[in-house]
């Protein structure tokens, strides 16, 4: 019965496909697809340049995760998206190529410290108002290596207090940070009740998990669809996804369909270790067995 549910609904959306204009009814795919994939600027070696689009769209993904540039010993990120012309050629260029920016990215927080930085405020409002003005919903802010809550328990207090302080930023702005942690899915319900903002939620990350030895699928169960905001959906580097045995993407798939989670599954690494610079082999591979999975491309 399910099945035939899902296979008249399925044709209904396909016959109202149809009456539409080619690039109408593309769009309107699009909208109805509850899985998107995406690729990141920083990691196709594109960082914050306008030919990030066209890369994109020759892999074969749905979107871009666009990175808010480095931090170094800045007040705030080096960012070519302040630039209102510039923001206007990345927004030009993705609807050129149909093409959305699925979230920004705050990854100079890998390597410096959230908890520590003076400016942070400064740093996350320019990304959120980055967000409003390229109309994007998502953020991820990993708390990085010095922000590190297993073996930097101490920070703990200084991070629930500021992620609170970016929650109200993120509520006010009609936006959404996610953060990504070295904790279980357990502690980061835990985290995320303690920090009480419906404008922070997890950025869920596969390889965290899996170098664990932890249970990947019961994480994302645990955390449920409602925290979770958008996945990067790999391992670390080594083989492509298609060829990882701790991996089991239709396993993940059907987690994710019984959760009823829809969203953004942004690619970030398992290139070949054999040849871990070819951008167009590793992401074009790793793009096509996601729309095989997810899509059923």
């Amino acid at each position: 019965m399910q099945n035939r549910r899902e296979f008249l609904r399925n044709a209904a959306l396909l016959t109202a496909g149809f009456c539409l204009p080619d690039s109408k009814a593309w769009a309107f795919a699009a909208k109805k697809q509850p899985y998107k994939i995406a690729v990141i600027d920083l990691m196709i070696l594109k960082r914050q340049k306008l030919s990030a689009f066209q890369l994109t769209k020759e892999l074969g993904a749905d979107g871009l995760e666009l990175d808010m540039g480095g931090l170094g010993n800045r007040e705030t990120f080096d960012s070519k998206l302040a630039d209102p012309e510039q923001r206007k050629q990345f927004l030009d260029k993705a609807k050129e190529l149909g093409l959305e920016i699925c979230s920004l990215a705050m990854t100079g927080f890998y390597a410096q410290s959230f908890a520590k930085r003076p400016t942070y405020q400064r740093m996350v409002q320019d990304c959120i108002d980055t967000m409003k003005a390229m109309n994007v919903k998502t953020a991820f802010l990993p708390l990085g290596i010095q922000g590190d809550l297993v073996k930097n328990p101490e920070l703990r207090p200084a991070i629930v207090e500021r992620l609170k302080v970016v929650g109200k930023m993120a509520k006010k702005a009609g936006v959404v940070i996610g953060i990504e942690t070295s904790l279980d899915a357990k502690a980061e319900v835990a985290l995320l009740k303690e920090i009480g903002s419906s404008a922070i939620k997890i950025y869920f990350n596969f390889s965290n998990p899996l170098k664990e030895g932890r249970d990947l699928y019961q994480e994302l169960r645990i955390l449920g669809k409602k925290r979770i905001c958008q996945i990067h959906c790999t391992d670390e580097d080594g083989v492509w996804l298609e060829n990882n045995t701790r991996l089991d993407m239709y396993k993940v798939k059907r987690t994710l369909d019984d959760m009823g989670w829809k969203g953004w599954l942004v690619i970030e690494r398992s290139r070949d270790q054999k040849d871990p610079t070819n951008v167009r082999k590793n992401f074009t591979a790793n793009v096509k067995y996601m729309k095989k999975v997810f899509q059923g491309a």
